[in-house]
């Protein structure tokens, strides 16, 4: 554990973050090619409706994101908080704790989906043309893979805790590279035409489950030499860890909800023009994840090395990383904007065929791109406040964000403006998000006692 001391306490910023976030970015691209890959080889096939039906799942399967994030961000920053406090039994404990709750919450979840399957289809917007095919993709997407994929996210985040951000980024990226190869095997070789839905979500679904065995063996590897632990063996962390858990655990996860209501939000209203609009929006929800995931990949590589330097009282430290990390960061969300606006139309030919969902989806990127830079710097705020414990100030980021000004900006902007205004809304309502990501940042450095700016 000596080197990875180094990389927390001594390690120049700039390659201590390269080291924790260029691993973390190669996953968070190959999760997206992971997730692009059904949507752009379903798309081969120019049937809107199946990928509507791709694209109504999403929200769903986003909620495995959620479960894996309240044991994943609320443990894994504990854990590395508790490092930088000297503390590694109690890590050990958390460690364990959080695998083993990680399961039995995914259970509960997958056996809520499969009994209320159609119900939930419907809801999302699910028409008589897209409902079957989306009954197919949620099956074995969210039923049966989701288990898989909430223990694989839990244990890349205790990894990525403790320093091994290469080993946790390998095991996701493995899932996009797999997912990739077996879409089309399972697509258009094994099942007959017009099973292109299900053979895609074979692909995805067995995908997780190889991950899965990957992370086993390989946290079974480092819990020989590390704190990390799968098994309680009766001994369970403190209260108060418990509180720290969830105390963070539980405001991250209701970030991802909220979005993924959010998203819900636009399939809804997307979908009363038509399975076409509904098409487009879905594709371009995914290609513009390119920048975000990038986004999110530094923020992941931030978390570690801010809540072990918080821990151990390293102010200036802290400071220097949360600064490098989100200069990068918007500097990449400006290139998005300029190569998105320019390329949109191929970026959505690239998908599928269809000239009327490409049309529509060019208007779409081209507008929802302005908001790339913005997304990052809301993003980094509530990473910052996870990474030192402030659950309360991450939760109420992510509450302004969505329900305060997202959601009802949707609403309004779509009875106003109709499509054109729901793909606005994004750049519109983050801009009054940052403003007010700030104010709250501010008020964090008055109360720590720490010195303004950064």
């Amino acid at each position: 554990m000596e080197d990875k001391k180094f990389l927390f306490e001594k390690d120049n910023i700039p390659h201590a973050l390269g080291v924790m976030a260029l691993p973390a970015i190669a996953s968070q691209l190959i999760a997206l090619i992971y997730n692009l890959a059904d949507t752009w080889f379903v798309g081969r096939t120019n049937n809107p409706y199946m990928v509507a039906a791709c694209s109504l799942v999403m929200p769903i399967y986003m909620l495995t994101i959620v479960i894996s994030n309240i044991f994943g961000a609320g443990g894994g920053t504990l854990i590395a908080r508790l490092i930088g406090a000297g503390n590694d039994e109690e890590a050990s404990k958390v460690s364990a704790a959080c695998i083993c709750m990680a399961l039995g919450v995914g259970c509960l979840f997958s056996l809520l989906s499969l009994i209320g399957m159609t119900k939930i289809l419907v809801f999302l917007g699910a028409s008589e043309n897209v409902l079957e095919f989306s009954r197919q993709y949620m099956l074995f997407v969210v039923v049966i893979g989701g288990v898989p994929f909430i223990f694989s996210s839990t244990v890349s985040s205790m990894l990525r805790s403790i320093g091994l951000s290469a080993k946790a980024s390998f095991g996701l990226s493995m899932g996009g590279v797999l997912n990739t190869v077996l879409d089309p095997i399972f697509m258009f070789v094994i099942l007959p035409d017009g099973k292109q839905v299900m053979g895609a979500a074979l692909a995805t679904m067995l995908s997780n489950i190889v991950v899965s065995v990957y992370f086993i063996v390989t946290y079974h590897k480092a819990g020989k030499e590390t704190i990390l632990r799968f098994r309680t063996n009766g001994e369970y962390p403190s209260r108060e860890s418990f509180y720290s858990i969830f105390g963070v655990g539980i405001p991250a996860a209701v970030g991802v909800l909220l979005f993924d209501l959010c998203t819900i939000v636009i399939n809804r209203l997307a979908a009363s023009y038509g399975d076409v609009e509904l098409a487009a929006i879905g594709i371009v929800l995914k290609a513009e994840r390119l920048p975000l995931n990038i986004g999110i990949g530094i923020c992941m590589g931030m978390v570690p090395l801010i809540a072990y330097s918080y821990s151990s009282g390293d102010r200036k430290r802290m400071d220097g990383i949360f600064r490098f990390g989100r200069v990068v960061g918007l500097a990449i969300g400006v290139v998005s904007v300029i190569l998105y606006y320019a390329f949109a139309p191929l970026i959505m030919r690239a998908f599928i065929g269809d000239p009327d969902t490409v049309r529509f989806g060019t208007q779409f990127l081209r507008a929802r791109c302005f908001a790339t830079p913005l997304m990052f710097l809301c993003f980094s705020m509530v990473h910052f406040a996870q990474a030192i414990g402030r659950g309360k100030e991450s939760f109420w980021l992510a509450v302004i964000r969505q329900i305060v000004f997202n959601i009802p900006i949707l609403i309004l902007f779509n009875h106003w403006f109709g499509m054109t205004g729901i793909v606005w809304t994004q750049a519109v309502a983050d801009m009054f998000t940052v403003i007010a990501s700030y104010i709250i940042y501010a008020r964090i450095r008055k109360h720590e006692g720490w010195p303004a700016g950064v």
